[in-house]
């Protein structure tokens, strides 16, 4: 499988990004995750009765461990962004490309707790939590580079060849009309109107 060049023959990159609307959208981005990683945890620990991250005696909101989550769930998401944006810039199909690398990520978090002595129910609820966050860091990046990249629009190709002698002499193409239809009359000369002569006869109009 091959990939497109990552810019195009004028050297600029392919696609254009709108900082503005990509980084607004990556700042709601660490938002969402932020209080992705809160309301699982608080269901976790208040609904479901299983104290991850945290002993159960510190409550439903747990310890100073929830904050630490609640904050590396963001980073990540910015994280997760500036990635994006610099293979916007450098690599063809960055969404492709994106999407492994969040795919494979979201994989090891899922994974790694289960490499914990915690009990079992906490490695499940922990793994739970952060696969939805790596869906919707995954989703809402991918989903805000579609608004705000835009592809640059292609170079217009210039000819390349000896210049046309009669390109000046003959901006309109009237000489290789003639060229090509070289049957057809020419109307370089005036048109003949009729003379009136007066006749000598009744019954003559004079005109011939």
């Amino acid at each position: 499988m091959t990939y497109p060049a990552s810019t195009d023959g004028a050297g600029r990159p392919r696609f254009r990004p709108d900082p503005g609307r990509f980084w607004a959208g990556a700042v709601a981005t660490a938002i969402v995750a932020a209080l992705i990683a809160l309301v699982g945890i608080l269901i976790c620990r208040w609904t479901l009765n299983i104290p991850i991250l945290a002993p159960a005696g510190d409550g439903a909101w747990g310890d100073a461990h929830t904050g630490e989550y609640v904050l590396v769930a963001a980073l990540v998401a910015l994280v997760a962004a500036g990635l994006l944006y610099l293979l916007v810039l450098s690599t063809p199909q960055p969404t492709v490309f994106f999407r492994w690398i969040i795919g494979l990520v979201t994989l090891i978090a899922v994974v790694y707790p289960f490499s914990s002595g915690a009990p079992l129910d906490q490695k499940f609820a922990t793994a739970a939590v952060n696969l939805v966050l790596g869906i919707a860091i995954g989703s809402l990046l991918t989903a805000t580079s579609a608004r705000a990249i835009r592809r640059n629009p292609p170079v217009p190709s210039v000819p390349v060849g000896p210049p046309d002698p009669g390109a000046q002499a003959d901006p309109y193409g009237q000489r290789g009309y003639e060229q090509q239809q070289p049957n057809r009359p020419t109307y370089n000369e005036p048109p003949t109107r009729p003379t009136y002569t007066p006749g000598t006869r009744p019954g003559d109009d004079g005109w011939q």
